[in-house]
């Protein structure tokens, strides 16, 4: 069985896309330490989906910062346009002592052809004195995940105590020994960390989360790409909180806790969360991909809904939120796909939808096969769902698909809740599985290309790859 850590899934990046932008970033990186001596000029040929929605995705761009050598998860975003101005004034790339020749114009080729091999394929080549040295494949598979044709598609062999491959397998387990989903997930992570560390990094991925809310909830303007977006996640949030003042983001924090509570009130809260993660996605802020950077909004507003308007429990909670949550994303990628190339954007938001479904029952007292059956009913209500960006963006509908996809999370964890599990004709390896079946059924043009769906019937003026 696949061994995919929740740390796998969740991962600490930059917008706007994690299987266009950070899987190239990675891919990139990963060339850079490959190439070797006496490389005077690199080129990537970026093919399918990569093409066609690339621009929009800032493909391009992750494409320079991974060859840089930057780390996504750390970089100064305030310095990316200092980092790309560099490359475009000197069209050289600095690799250990060598100046490596490199023209963002002309050595990142655009190719409009789908590759045999995967929808978001990328070959990156190398170069000595004019002769061709090097060529190497990547593909990127979603969620900042890639993949090297002819390698194994996962390094991560460690032997599990509770090896996990469909949701039967949790069932098993915490059926044998009385336990919580998330019990059984922190025993298999302690393979690789201590307890300390898992909460340690959880605690970075939940703090990063925060802050990304917090930083869209207080930021105006346009976004980028030539689409001309309005954020209104701030201007949302000014109208909840009834024009409170704040001066940090626990005193934010608080305004909320002790503001209104009715229905109507909750719930424009929960997408204005959601809004204000995936604008900032959209901004090549910082986020967390959950499992995706398309969908990294949903399981930070159901998060929120936990944290400010149920009864919380403490930081514990959230941890074993996370872990759920997690698992969930892991049996998506085993059995089918996290990537809106490959399956459209049940992918993405119907993936995220269950995982918060999921880990939101869990802390709310599920048990075990109310959990699975809360991440089971997310998905059956996003199967079939599109993935058709307009202009090739990550705007339009996918900042708003977060806050609906959050709010189904919430329904399916309340319906989980009220319900028999022995009674549900569906199971989640079952959605799993039409999920896939879906995919592989989906007219390409629905699937990250830009060629169907809004896209195709909202057609804008955007640059040509």
């Amino acid at each position: 069985m696949q061994a995919i850590s929740i740390f796998e899934i969740f991962k600490i990046g930059i917008g706007p896309s994690s299987s266009h932008t950070l899987g190239p970033w990675n891919a990139a990186r990963d060339f850079r330490t490959s190439i070797g001596a006496g490389c005077d000029h690199i080129q990537v040929h970026l093919y399918g989906s990569l093409c066609k929605t690339g621009k929009g995705h800032a493909t391009d761009v992750a494409v320079q910062l991974g060859l840089q050598g930057h780390d996504s998860s750390i970089i100064d975003v305030d310095k990316i346009t200092t980092y790309l101005k560099k490359i475009a004034d000197t069209k050289v790339i600095k690799i250990g002592d060598a100046e490596v020749s490199f023209d963002p114009e002309s050595d990142i080729v655009f190719k409009k052809v789908t590759h045999a091999l995967h929808p978001n394929t990328l070959i990156f080549h190398a170069y000595k004195n004019g002769e061709h040295m090097k060529e190497s494949i990547y593909l990127s598979i979603g969620g900042g995940f890639i993949e090297k044709p002819g390698e194994p598609k996962s390094k991560n062999e460690v032997k599990l105590p509770f090896p996990i491959d469909k949701g039967k397998d949790i069932l098993t387990y915490t059926d044998k020994y009385k336990s919580s989903i998330s019990d059984i997930v922190i025993q298999n992570e302690k393979i690789q960390r201590t307890q300390e560390e898992i909460v340690r990094d959880l605690d970075e991925i939940l703090d990063t989360m925060l802050a990304c809310i917090y930083r869209g909830c207080t930021t105006d303007g346009i976004l980028p790409g030539g689409l001309n977006v309005k954020r209104r996640a701030r201007h949302l949030c000014l109208q909840l909180n009834g024009g409170k003042s704040y001066n940090s983001l626990n005193e934010w924090l608080e305004t909320i806790r002790n503001g209104p509570r009715d229905h109507s009130i909750i719930n424009r809260w929960i997408s204005c969360f959601a809004l204000a993660v995936n604008e900032e996605n959209a901004a090549m802020g910082r986020v967390v991909t959950s499992p995706t950077n398309g969908a990294a909004g949903v399981i930070p507003a159901v998060i929120m809904y936990y944290f400010l308007f149920c009864d919380y429990k403490g930081r514990d909670t959230l941890i074993n939120f996370m872990c759920t949550a997690g698992e969930i994303g892991s049996l998506f990628k085993k059995g089918a796909t996290i990537s809106a190339a490959v399956g459209g954007c049940q992918a993405e938001i119907g993936v995220s939808s269950a995982m918060a479904a999921g880990g939101l029952t869990e802390v709310l007292g599920g048990t075990p096969r109310q959990v699975l059956m809360a991440a089971e009913i997310a998905m059956e209500h996003h199967l079939g769902m599109t993935c058709d960006p307009i202009g090739g963006l990550v705007q339009i509908p996918c900042i708003e698909r977060n806050a609906m996809g959050a709010v189904k999370a919430i329904t399916a964890t309340h319906l989980a809740l009220t319900s028999e599990p022995h009674d549900a004709k569906v199971d989640i390896d079952t959605v799993i599985k039409t999920m896939w079946d879906t995919a592989q059924e989906m007219n390409s043009k629905y699937k990250e290309t830009a060629e169907g769906g809004l896209a195709y019937n909202l057609p804008v003026i955007m640059p040509e790859c």
